[in-house]
């Protein structure tokens, strides 16, 4: 069965979720990627490859493509409510 708990990073628009259970390393969202924020983390998935993890917190803009394009998923983009200028 797979590990069901997500690895959580907060960034500036967004926080990425990644399920290690669920990936298998393809790279078809760091591929895919407009802004190549994904790279290779140290955590392995569900076959004994490398997952992803955003490389910073400011590169990400919460395009959600990294979501869609998982065919597995593994990601979960949750976008952050702009906060309003007074």
């Amino acid at each position: 069965m797979p590990e069901m708990e997500a690895i959580s990073v907060e960034m500036e628009k967004a926080n990425f979720h990644i399920f290690p259970g669920y990936c298998k390393g393809c790279g078809l969202c760091k591929e895919k990627c407009p802004n190549q924020v994904l790279i290779w983390s140290d955590k392995l998935g569900l076959y004994g490859t490398p997952t992803v993890k955003p490389k910073d917190e400011e590169s990400c803009i919460a395009c959600n493509i990294c979501e869609m394009v998982c065919p597995d998923c593994a990601i979960i983009i949750e976008k952050k409510k702009k906060k309003k200028a007074v």
